[in-house]
């Protein structure tokens, strides 16, 4: 089985998450190929999707989202599941984003597509990595500055994709 992970980053940490992912289902024995959005056109040959972006005030990045609603089609045919990365602190980061699991603008393709999970993991800001305009946010919005990323949740839920995939039928 052949899967597609398809990611939307600005600096790299949501693009590390897709690579892990793709290492999970690699080391599980499915066949696994992980892509920015950008590069990507038809998702024939794919069997089955994972697919993810960067939030950025509660949106995903405008490749992801456009990717996501060139393809709804292709994507409500195949097993997609659904993750976004942003928030920086500690605790749940639905609880730090105030419920906030999935842009609201995007959830009727989301229910087109019918994704078998829905993921949302912490982010990693690295303000040598962002511009003296987003550098000022950060500082006036007192953001957390650091990789909060949970690296055993995010593999965890990559094993629980490569388990329903197993199980699912060919």
């Amino acid at each position: 089985m052949k899967i597609l992970v398809a990611y939307s980053s600005k600096y790299g940490g949501t693009e590390q998450i897709a690579q892990t992912l793709g290492e999970v289902l690699r080391t599980a024995g499915l066949q696994a190929e992980v892509l920015d959005v950008g590069e990507l056109g038809s998702l024939d040959g794919y069997e089955a999707v994972v697919l993810g972006s960067a939030v950025y005030m509660g949106q995903w990045r405008k490749e992801a989202a456009a990717f996501l609603r060139a393809n709804v089609v292709a994507l409500a045919r195949r097993p997609v599941w659904l993750f976004s990365s942003g928030p920086t602190g500690e605790g749940d980061p639905v609880e730090l984003m105030s419920g906030f699991r999935f842009p609201k603008d995007l959830a009727p393709l989301a229910e087109r597509i019918r994704p078998r999970d829905i993921a949302f993991f912490h982010g990693v800001l690295d303000t040598q990595k962002i511009s003296l305009a987003e550098r000022m946010v950060v500082k006036g919005v007192k953001a957390p500055v650091g990789d909060f990323r949970d690296w055993d949740q995010i593999r965890a839920w990559g094993m629980s994709i490569a388990k329903d995939l197993d199980q699912s039928p060919t």
